[in-house]
């Protein structure tokens, strides 16, 4: 059974920092692709960023390039989310999730939340003005 616990989240004015934290109770943890997804009040869930099981690989949505840095420890299985000039749109509730992909390249990534079938609880990030 795959496990993902969020941490991290919290409230923080425009232009403040956070550091989002996934744990992952799973075995070969280097075997997951990872992701982070947030979804705000009345709106669909949408990707924020992920990486490669290998680490080598990751992409961002438009919205937070340049601001947010995907990184994961393979052998702490956790993977962080660094979330830098953050703004008022950037208030959501944060989801880890991940996909065994121990047969695919360690440079694969994937935007598709459809792709990842294990999910966290979710952290709440509100951004004040």
């Amino acid at each position: 059974q795959v496990q993902l616990v969020e941490s991290g989240g919290g409230l923080v004015q425009a232009g403040g920092s956070l550091r989002l934290s996934c744990a992952a109770s799973v075995r070969s943890f280097s075997s997951y692709l990872m992701g982070w997804f947030r979804q705000a009040p009345g709106k669909e869930r949408e990707f924020v960023a992920t990486i490669s099981r290998g680490g080598s690989g990751t992409d961002y949505a438009d919205s937070v390039k340049g601001r947010f840095t995907i990184s994961r420890n393979n052998a702490k299985n956790t993977v962080d989310l660094q979330m830098n000039s953050l703004e008022p749109e950037d208030t959501a509730v944060y989801y880890c999730a991940a996909s065994l992909k121990t047969y695919y390249s360690s440079s694969y990534i994937s935007t598709d939340p459809n792709e990842y079938p294990y999910w966290g609880q979710g952290t709440q990030v509100t951004v004040s003005s």
